[in-house]
């Protein structure tokens, strides 16, 4: 799988920029790369069908999975629950590392773009509480996400509102908040179809 792009919403303080915590970002990034389908083949392949209708296109679970079980095998923890200081609190954080300056949070949109939302706010809130000293939200493209389940939230459908969560930098002294946007290697009409369910691990 490629990384299409990074977008770096807040970035504060020393910790952003600590060796420790590069090479733990760099170890995410190399796990996402890693993501392969049909598995072994070295390279992330969608079949290109859209998932509009019922039992068409391809599911986004499986490939959740794949990830957090890799980063499961790097120390990462996996389903999370955080008190970020809320009244009610979110649901778990699907991955967190702790690192030596902080909770380090990665979500994955599974869902539609309310859900994108509220897992940027999530983590948002937590850095400005001081409960989490970063997060990311991986999501894909809207060029991958049109072979996804249908509606599920895209890098080009959140964009917009960046401008809102890159005002929390004005509210804290150190923490770093990205966006990271993910898109299949190629597409191919002999691959087989990512099922929409919950078993991730060939695509680990």
């Amino acid at each position: 799988m490629k990384i299409e792009r990074i977008s770096t919403l807040v970035s504060k303080g020393d910790f952003p920029e600590q060796k420790d915590w590069i090479a733990s970002r760099e170890q995410l990034h190399a796990a996402i790369r890693a993501i392969e389908h049909p598995a072994g083949s070295g390279k992330f392949a969608i079949y290109p069908e859209s998932g509009k209708k019922r039992g068409e296109g391809n599911g986004v679970v499986p490939i959740k999975v794949g990830l957090m079980l890799a980063l499961e095998t790097m120390g990462w923890k996996l389903e999370q629950n955080i008190d970020i200081a809320t009244l009610r609190r979110p649901g778990p954080i699907d991955a967190v590392l702790q690192t030596p300056h902080g909770l380090f949070a990665v979500e994955w949109e599974t869902g539609n773009i309310s859900s994108s939302h509220r897992s940027v706010n999530k983590m948002a809130l937590g850095i400005m509480k001081g409960v989490l000293i970063g997060g990311a939200l991986i999501l894909p493209t809207r060029k991958f996400a049109a072979f996804l389940t249908d509606r599920i939230g895209n890098f080009e459908e959140l964009e917009p509102y960046f401008g809102l969560w890159q005002a929390v930098a004005g509210h804290v002294d150190a923490g770093l908040l990205e966006i990271v946007a993910v898109e299949q290697d190629t597409i191919g009409y002999n691959v087989p179809r990512i099922p929409k369910g919950t078993d991730g691990r060939a695509l680990s």
